[in-house]
């Protein structure tokens, strides 16, 4: 049986083993952190096409357990006043998003994965990886080796595989706003819980969502046009009065959402990768975040990512050698993936613009989704993706229109 080594324990890691695994492939994942890494980090959505993608190894109820259902969104002016009603997911896929907080899907995704009879190595940072006649060895920073017959690089935006792979490689591009979220156990609202609400407000983007039994997630997007030293950025009670002053003058429901939040983490950088120039080389391939990072901005990071690792098993177990594989891989998902980055970076350019142009945003939305979906205008296009587990591999499916 052929093996493959799996670098990150993050979301496309135990996704790519699972999916190696259904595809005849021996895997073991090793992950850089020990588990006192569980806890950290946001909430995310995992879209229609990323629960598509985990329902070919029977993981789609398993994620949804641990989230809860956020089957539509709404855009809102920077006044609170509606540019549209909820917005259904599910006209695309037949199914809506789910929420959940990163480290339980984390959890749940490793967990499963053990379960199946994976193995996961904790502590083990890659430092290096060679291949060595018709074997790849991998390297850690604690002196110990793995051999495999593939090498997947799951480990994220700033993956050392990609650097292995191509010393010369794209570094990730700040965007020039910073990501910033916060948690209420429970807000009284007005509207109904499971929809994904967004505000344009004059100074900054934010949206927020909230569960059936009260709990309220928030996201916002800052701007900061030079990029900062992460090291500088802080949390806590100066930070919630510097995120509340940003909607004061809005009169929306922002500014008391954010003085309401006990605790507000420190924030960090939005980046993305639009395009790497090499994705695979000597029996390693980059998956995820590692080969094409999208901005939280776009929504569908983790799902790309998902449906990145169920098309590379499906091409490893079709084609006949591991080279062939990966260039398959990589001509079916490159178009559609930088299409995903692209749509992320223009969300980001549309939440920033002055009051003239966001009055023409907020006509062009408001108009654009009275109507219904066409083929010729997809509003939801990155939710189309739909993967076949028994058929053949598709190329550049469901790129934006």
């Amino acid at each position: 049986m052929a093996r493959a080594l799996i670098i990150g324990g993050g979301i496309a890691g135990p996704v790519t083993a699972m999916a190696l695994q259904k595809a005849g492939f021996d895997t073991t994942i090793y992950e850089a952190y020990d588990r006192s890494a569980d806890g950290v980090g946001s909430f995310m959505n995992i879209a229609p096409n990323g629960l598509d993608a985990l329902a070919c190894l029977g993981l789609s109820d398993l994620v949804r357990g641990v989230g809860f259902d956020t089957p539509a969104m709404a855009f809102y002016r920077h006044d609170g006043r509606r540019l549209t009603g909820d917005i259904a997911f599910d006209r695309v896929r037949g199914t809506g998003n789910t929420t959940v907080e990163r480290s339980d899907l984390y959890i749940a995704l490793r967990t499963e994965a053990e379960r199946r009879g994976i193995p996961i190595e904790y502590g083990k940072r890659v430092t290096d990886a060679e291949r060595i006649g018709r074997t790849v060895v991998a390297t850690f920073a604690d002196g110990t080796r793995a051999e495999g017959d593939v090498l997947i690089g799951a480990d994220g935006l700033h993956s050392r595989v990609r650097d292995i792979i191509d010393p010369a490689a794209v570094k990730p591009r700040y965007v020039g706003v910073l990501n910033a979220w916060g948690y209420l156990p429970n807000h009284p609202t007005d509207e109904a819980p499971g929809v994904i609400r967004m505000f344009f407000g004059k100074k900054c983007f934010f949206m927020y969502t909230q569960a059936p039994s009260g709990e309220l997630r928030w996201y916002a997007n800052p701007v900061r046009a030079e990029r900062p030293d992460p090291k500088s950025l802080r949390g806590g009670p100066a930070w919630r009065d510097e995120m509340a002053s940003m909607f004061e003058r809005d009169r929306s429901p922002v500014a008391d959402i954010i003085r309401a939040t006990q605790d507000i983490p420190a924030p960090f950088l939005n980046c993305d990768l639009p395009s790497l120039a090499r994705w695979h080389h000597d029996g390693m391939v980059v998956i995820g975040d590692a080969a094409h990072a999208a901005s939280p901005t776009s929504g569908s990071g983790a799902s790309i990512a998902m449906e990145d690792a169920v098309v590379l098993a499906k091409c490893l177990r079709d084609q006949p050698t591991v080279e062939k594989a990966f260039r398959a891989f990589e001509a079916a998902r490159r178009a559609r993936v930088e299409a995903v980055v692209a749509q992320g970076k223009r969300n980001i350019e549309g939440n920033l613009l002055g009051s003239f142009r966001g009055a023409m945003r907020d006509y062009f939305i408001a108009r654009t989704y009275k109507k219904p979906q066409t083929d010729g205008k997809r509003t939801l296009w990155m939710h189309e993706h739909h993967i076949d587990w028994e058929g053949p591999v598709t190329v550049g499916a469901a790129t934006a229109a």
